[in-house]
């Protein structure tokens, strides 16, 4: 497969031409947000272990070291299957942000009196639930559907208040446990359960609501906002990462900026299509 490989670059290299250096970019790219996808998790580690492997290959058929030559063939046939078996959540992940990404023909959250004033009415929620020490959970859906959360809890359809948000986690009521998921300027469902996190380098004193948070955040591109039961701590989980301590303001702060700063990245599948197609016009 390498020598394949370096054969293909080889004659690629021999015979120049605008395709074949937009072809070079191209897998160049593919290979760096693939790295990007896996950097920090256990795949990083794997990766490492097939590259050791790729070196020593030409290194024994070189050497003419032909039972290490059969050992590692029969490594990399057998390690291709184990790969998809052990490393099946890192590749869901994967796959789910290169979708995200690639065909996001969603528009949420156009108008930006919309994003102040929902945003507005979530922190002030949160601040007031933060000093009365009541646990929170609130999910603000972007780009990827969460169709699949919204079953597992009861629905609603109800415009976005701080007041409503304050009722729903009422302790002992029975939408206290749970997320409320936030789409658009409405409540969709409340009482939801959310996927819990599989990393275990995280701070022992998150409890399950945080851990919730995050797993959340690791498979979608929402927005979660989590008050701590016991500390009242206001925490920010996004893209699998958690930060804590926000007040009222920074809190409304960051999430305005999170998503318009997503707004103005946002393309349609229809925009990069005819950006890829500018791209081939200009090569060619």
């Amino acid at each position: 497969m390498f020598s394949d490989l370096l054969g293909y670059v080889t004659n690629s290299i021999k015979v120049i031409s605008p395709f074949s250096i937009l072809d070079i970019l191209v897998v160049t790219y593919i290979f760096y947000k693939s790295y990007m996808l896996i950097k920090e998790t256990r795949a990083e580690q794997l990766l490492k272990g097939i590259i050791l492997i790729g070196l020593i290959i030409p290194i024994s058929n070189f050497l003419h070291l032909d039972m290490l030559m059969w050992l590692l063939n029969k490594t990399i046939t057998i390690g291709v299957l184990s790969i998809v078996i052990i490393f099946q959540p890192e590749i869901r992940k994967a796959l789910e942000r290169i979708g995200r990404n690639a065909f996001n023909e969603r528009h949420i959250f156009d108008n930006d009196v919309m994003v102040e004033k929902l945003v507005s009415e979530i922190c002030t929620a949160a601040e007031i639930l933060s000093e009365e020490r009541t646990g929170a959970l609130i999910v603000v859906e972007q780009n990827t559907g969460l169709a699949d959360i919204v079953d597992t809890g009861i629905k609603l359809d109800a415009l976005v208040s701080s007041a409503l948000l304050r009722n729903i986690f009422v302790v002992n009521t029975p939408l206290h446990d749970g997320a409320t998921i936030i789409r658009d300027d409405r409540i969709i469902a409340s009482g939801c359960f959310l996927p819990l996190t599989e990393e275990s380098n995280i701070n022992s004193s998150l409890g399950t609501r945080h851990r919730a948070a995050i797993g959340l955040s690791e498979i979608s591109d929402a927005i979660i906002v989590i008050v701590s039961e016991e500390t009242g701590i206001m925490s920010l989980a996004v893209n699998g990462r958690i930060t804590r301590n926000y007040d009222r303001d920074r809190l409304k702060d960051i999430m305005i900026r999170i998503i318009k700063n997503r707004n103005k990245k946002r393309l349609t599948f229809g925009e990069k299509v005819k950006g890829w197609l500018k791209i081939f016009k200009s090569t060619g």
